[in-house]
């Protein structure tokens, strides 16, 4: 299929460059690193290669997350952003770009939300999981009460919101302590996510806020395949939970789901079964995946052409108002 477009598409400036190294082997860090520092050769060339014909670009993890003083995440964020515009500049109809915003201070990301999607012209905003704060152990999910004022305004400004992985702290890993093979995109990403989203998902945020525009990428991190059990422990014991509906019903309504790194064709049919074809978005999670498995697998799934349409494209389109496409 020509004309897809994706949108877990991530790159790195120098400053958040090492937090990706942890992942590969010494001898592919080389060519890894200069992926994701390049923001138009190299991603253009695999682009066209396999019929793509935008990327939604997005920092990678767990970035300005990761960094404890408020002021220095500030910083990196403004600087990530400026850096992600000024490619999208040069070439608007190959890439837009997702905020990345510095949660460590509520009122700054609001700004910097503000400032990237009104003059840097950003499609949403992508967050890499809770922020540390203050120091390495100090950390907060977004379904603390200080991110009230966040999810509103970006409500109010009604662009998606990215979930996007980074592993455990350290003193919630434990169960993998001996495996560093179950460590990061393998495994612990996708619990860390999940198990985020679903505290959002419990505290009530989408009763407050039903505008909300939420995407999990790699299929909805496992969630369309257990929410069904979830939903069913916690009707029979619900323990005082905030949220005032079956928790199924804010993902039909609020969530949309990539396919980024989770090239599986039974997957996707989950997904699709569970939440309709109009919720899924394409995406290959470049360059932490490559281009063409991403692309070949999604040519070649068994499924009809409007199907695919939507996926690849259609539902970008409409979701991210990219108009003249």
């Amino acid at each position: 299929m020509k004309g897809k477009i994706g949108l877990e598409e991530h790159f790195a400036i120098p400053e958040t460059l090492g937090d990706s190294e942890r992942y590969f082997p010494k001898d592919v860090w080389p060519r890894f690193s200069a992926k994701i520092l390049d923001m138009m050769n190299i991603r253009i060339e695999e682009m066209d290669q396999y019929g793509m014909d935008m990327m939604i670009l997005s920092l990678n993890s767990p970035a300005v997350q990761a960094i404890c003083d408020p002021a220095r995440a500030v910083y990196v964020a403004k600087k990530a952003n400026d850096a992600m515009a000024e490619a999208v500049a040069k070439n608007p109809r190959r890439f837009r770009g997702f905020a990345a915003l510095p949660m460590q201070d509520v009122d700054e990301a609001i700004k910097e939300l503000h400032r990237a999607v009104k003059e840097l012209g950003c499609v949403g905003a992508l967050v890499n999981g809770y922020s540390q704060i203050g120091d390495e152990d100090t950390y907060r999910y977004l379904d603390d009460p200080i991110y009230e004022p966040f999810w509103a305004e970006i409500e109010a400004l009604g662009v998606p919101f990215y979930m996007h992985p980074r592993d455990a702290m350290p003193c919630n890993t434990h169960m993998v302590d001996g495996h560093p093979w179950l460590v990061g995109a393998a495994w612990t990403f996708g619990v860390e996510t999940a198990t985020h989203t679903l505290r959002l998902l419990c505290s009530g945020l989408f009763d407050r806020h039903p505008g909300l525009k939420y995407i999990l990428g790699h299929l909805g991190e496992t969630l369309p395949f257990c929410i069904w059990r979830t939903q069913s422990r916690i009707a029979r014991e619900r323990r005082g939970i905030p949220a005032k509906r079956p928790l199924y019903e804010y993902m039909a309504e609020n969530f949309w789901f990539t396919t980024s790194g989770q090239f599986r064709t039974p997957a996707l049919w989950n997904t699709i079964m569970e939440f309709s074809s109009s919720r899924v978005l394409f995406a290959t999670d470049f360059p932490f995946e490559e281009v063409s498995d991403a692309c070949l697998w999604f040519d070649g799934c068994a499924m009809g052409d409007r199907d695919k349409m939507l996926i690849g494209r259609q539902n970008s389109i409409d979701l991210f108002k990219l108009a003249g496409l």
